[in-house]
């Protein structure tokens, strides 16, 4: 039989990494609106690309090939170094992720103020961001979620919203209505993100992305991740 004491802590768990997920949601859309605003490209939406990189390939559009390529490269060069590191025992500070990307934001957004970095190396950096950021969380309870990955997120919440209409297992029921809520609510982050880039971007300019690597650094200074991706 399991404690009330431990019930409290599994729901006090996913209850954060709900809001975590959501948070990291809203700042991936929203980098993912700067890319494309800025650079015509998404930073993060790797699916869209993948279409982009085909057309331009039957059409020898090399410029677009060669940009398609980059961020998809670095996106998944991002994942793989997020992912090692969430496994490398002998990493003690879980929230490094959250300052890596911030770092890297700061950095960019501070040489950008000087220099003018070119579009493929800006969509470099930033996607290798955004693929370590898609590694902090990825779960919330049972489900299993991509903080960036919009396609994936509206298909389990189709599929759970599917099979809550069709259950009749009460358990089963709330927990496919819980898993609902929270890929609704990832989405609606990832959109808020996206819907706040206009706005700002006329008025930040170059410091466009230093917004969400302040909001990083915030985060990673309130929020310990040891139980959201344990080290295995």
């Amino acid at each position: 039989m399991i404690s009330q004491t431990a019930l409290t802590a599994t729901s006090n768990q996913i209850r954060t990494q709900e809001k975590l997920a959501v948070f990291l949601a809203f700042i991936a859309g929203y980098l993912d609106a700067a890319g494309l605003l800025k650079w015509k490209i998404y930073v993060s939406f790797m699916s869209g690309n993948t279409t982009q990189l085909g057309v331009a390939l039957s059409h020898n559009k090399w410029a677009v090939i060669i940009t398609t390529l980059t961020v998809i490269g670095c996106f998944v060069l991002g994942i793989y170094s997020g992912t090692c590191l969430s496994l490398w025992k002998k990493c003690k500070i879980q929230t490094l992720p959250f300052y890596i990307v911030s770092g890297i934001l700061l950095i960019y957004t501070a040489i950008s103020l000087y220099y003018n970095i070119n579009t493929t190396l800006s969509i470099a950096i930033i996607g290798f961001s955004t693929g370590v950021m898609n590694t902090i969380i990825t779960s919330i309870g049972s489900q299993q979620i991509n903080t960036d990955f919009v396609t994936g997120t509206l298909n389990s919440l189709a599929r759970n919203t599917a099979m809550l209409s069709m259950s009749n297992d009460e358990s089963n029921n709330k927990q496919y209505k819980l898993n609902a809520i929270h890929l609704l609510l990832l989405w609606t982050g990832f959109l808020l993100g996206a819907f706040t880039v206009p706005f700002l971007l006329p008025s930040l300019g170059n410091w466009t992305l230093s917004l969400p690597a302040v909001l990083l650094i915030v985060c990673a200074l309130f929020t310990t991740i040891t139980t959201i991706n344990p080290k295995k």
